[in-house]
C-alpha cells in the first residue's frame, strides 16, 4: 500500500481556465490496489527539476464510473499544480499511490437519507465523487449542494453537475454562490461564511432533516459552516470535513518546554517504523523534528504528501511510546483515541517509539 505505481495518463481535459481533470489507465494487475471509495484521494509524485514533489488530489469520479480521475487546479505559486497544468498529456506516466482517506460514510441501497454538502472552488472534487456515487448507490436518498465560486467561469465540473441535476431532478438540489458575480437572489451572492450557512439552514434546508453533512474548502469556510450546522442542532459526529491542502495554514514547530531546546541533545528517542511487513529503526532527538522528517533523513521511504497535517497520507499507529501532535486537520477524534497519528506532525516524548503504517491501512 505504501508503494507508488507508474500509471499511464489516459486523458487530460481542461475543466476551467486553471483546472485540468486527469484520468489514469489502471492495468488489470493493479485494479484491486486502486479500488476506491467516494471521497478518497490519490498522492501523486513527480520529479520537477531536481526536486521530488508529492501532492494529494481528490478523486472526482464515481465508484460506479469504472474510471480513476482527479482534478488539479493551478494555485498561485503551486510548484506541482503549475507543472501539471502546463505539461501533463495523455500517454505520459505519473507515480501514483493507491487511494486513501476517510471523507465518506458507508452506503446502503435501503437508505432513505438526506445528505448536505458545502463546497468552495476545487473543494467540489471529492464532493462530486460523493454525490455521484451516493445517488447511484442509494435510489431513495437525496442530496443538497451549496457550491461557492468567484464567478460562473471558475465553476469546476459545471457541465457534469448540470447533467447530474437533469438525471436526478427530484433528488439533487444544487445552489451556486458567487462572490464576484451578481445573481438575482441576494442570498446567493458573496462567500460561504458561517452567517450565510445559517441563512441557508433557516430558509433552504432544515438541519433536523439532514442525516450527514460534507464540507470541503478553505479552513475558515470549513470552521464557519461546521459551527453553523452545530448551532442549528446537528451533531458534530454527522459532519464530515475535508480541508484542501492549498489552504494549509503555515505552521512552525515550537519546542514544548522552555528548556527543551537547550536539553534536546540529551533527549534521544529510538524509533522503530513498521511498513510493508518490514521493521527499521533509527535514533532521533526529541522535540526537534517530526517522526516523518527524521525517518526520511534516516533513509526510510516513509509515505507522505502535504506535510501539513491535512491529507492523512502519513497516517500511522503508535504501538509503543508516546508522541505529541502539533496540528491535525485529517484525523477524527475516534482515530486519535485508537492511537493513530500523523507522522508529519508527531514529535516523540518517550525514549522509545514504535509506529506501524501497516495497521493504518
Amino acid at each position: 500500500m505504501s508503494k507508488f505505481h507508474p500509471l499511464t495518463i489516459a486523458q487530460v481535459r481542461n475543466e476551467t481556465r486553471d483546472t485540468i481533470a486527469v484520468t489514469f489507465a489502471v492495468p488489470p494487475e493493479l485494479r484491486d490496489s486502486f479500488q476506491f471509495q467516494q471521497g478518497q484521494h490519490l498522492t501523486l509524485r513527480a520529479k520537477i527539476g531536481d526536486e521530488d514533489v508529492r501532492r494529494s488530489y481528490s478523486i472526482c469520479s464515481a465508484v460506479q464510473d469504472g474510471a480513476l480521475r482527479v482534478a488539479i487546479k493551478r494555485t498561485h505559486g503551486g510548484l506541482f499544480s503549475g507543472w501539471a497544468n502546463d505539461t501533463l498529456q495523455a500517454g505520459q506516466t505519473l507515480e501514483v499511490m493507491p487511494p486513501m482517506g476517510h471523507f465518506n460514510v458507508p452506503l446502503d441501497a435501503a437508505n432513505r437519507k438526506h445528505y448536505l454538502a458545502f463546497a468552495a472552488g476545487s473543494g467540489i472534487t471529492p464532493i462530486l465523487s460523493i454525490i455521484k456515487t451516493t445517488l447511484a448507490a442509494e435510489p431513495h436518498s437525496r442530496f443538497t449542494l451549496f457550491y461557492g465560486n468567484r464567478a460562473s467561469s471558475s465553476v469546476i465540473f459545471r457541465d457534469e453537475l448540470s447533467d447530474l441535476k437533469d438525471t436526478y431532478m427530484e433528488r439533487l438540489k444544487l445552489a451556486y454562490v458567487m462572490s464576484r458575480e451578481q445573481q438575482d437572489i441576494e442570498l446567493f451572492n458573496g462567500r460561504i461564511t458561517k452567517e450565510k450557512a445559517a441563512q441557508f439552514l433557516q430558509h433552504w434546508v432544515r438541519a433536523e432533516d439532514v442525516d450527514v453533512a460534507f464540507i470541503c474548502g478553505p479552513e475558515d469556510m470549513m470552521h464557519g459552516v461546521s459551527a453553523a450546522l452545530q448551532e442549528a442542532g446537528m451533531p458534530k459526529a454527522n459532519i464530515k470535513v475535508e480541508l484542501f491542502a492549498a489552504s494549509i495554514p503555515k505552521h512552525t514547530h515550537q519546542p514544548r518546554h522552555a528548556s527543551a531546546a537547550a536539553s534536546a541533545a540529551h533527549q534521544q528517542t529510538e524509533v522503530t517504523v513498521i511498513m510493508d511487513g518490514n521493521a527499521a529503526s533509527f535514533t532521533m532527538e526529541q522535540d526537534k523534528e517530526s517522526l516523518l522528517d527524521a525517518g526520511l533523513r534516516a533513509g526510510l521511504d516513509m509515505r507522505y504528501s502535504c506535510k501539513g497535517g491535512v491529507c492523512s497520507t502519513c497516517r500511522c499507529k503508535v504501538i509503543e511510546g508516546k508522541v505529541d501532535m502539533d496540528v491535525n486537520y485529517a484525523l477524527e477524534d475516534y482515530e486519535i483515541a485508537r492511537g493513530y497519528v500523523l507522522s508529519c506532525q508527531s514529535f516523540p516524548t518517550t525514549a522509545k517509539v514504535v509506529i506501524d503504517f501497516d495497521q493504518a491501512e
